[in-house]
């Protein structure tokens, strides 16, 4: 059966079309999102979503190229969004225990302190405009293009002064940094 077949039969609630399609897939997206996530329960319950949501959404579904296409760009934008969240979650992570409740058990958790301490003195040493464009990429993700259209100036600044918080960073960090 086509995929424009099936879709027409998952479309109309058949679900053993569903079936068809759901075991067709599977095994090939969960190998899929393993390798983009490094952790086989996770990708095996991103691939359950995708397709759980595939069938609920089975009325108004549009599917352009093929299944294939589709459910692999579903499943890798699912994959992304679960590595920014743990990337998210990480990072906010000191923030939420608060730091009287850090309590450094090794000299590594002793250094990574030390450091994070000097980021934060060096990021506050950079000029405002300098600073916001950094803080705008790294910490809120936004592109070079969101940036200097929310600051109303030109890529080209923009990337001049990511350029110059990077160097800056790089030059008062560079005890910190592994030797090249």
């Amino acid at each position: 059966m086509d995929d424009r077949e099936l879709l027409q039969r998952i479309r109309r609630g058949e679900e053993q079309a569903f079936d068809v399609l759901f075991r067709q897939y599977y095994a090939a997206l969960v190998g899929f999102t393993e390798s983009l996530l490094r952790s086989r329960a996770v990708a095996e319950e991103i691939v359950q979503d995708v397709m759980l949501e595939v069938w609920r959404r089975r009325e108004t579904l549009e599917i352009d190229l093929t299944w294939r296409s589709y459910l692999f760009r579903a499943a890798r934008n699912r994959a992304l969004n679960d590595l920014r969240h743990a990337r998210v979650a990480q990072n906010a992570e000191p923030y939420v225990r608060g730091p009287e409740s850090v309590e450094a058990s090794s000299p590594a958790e002793l250094d990574a302190r030390e450091l994070d301490r000097e980021f934060r003195r060096v990021l506050a040493s950079l000029p405002d405009p300098v600073r916001d464009v950094f803080q705008m990429s790294r910490r809120d993700g936004l592109t070079y293009n969101e940036i200097a259209s929310a600051l109303g100036v030109s890529v080209k600044t923009v990337e001049a002064r990511m350029a110059r918080a990077l160097k800056e960073l790089r030059e008062q960090l560079a005890d910190w940094l592994p030797s090249r």
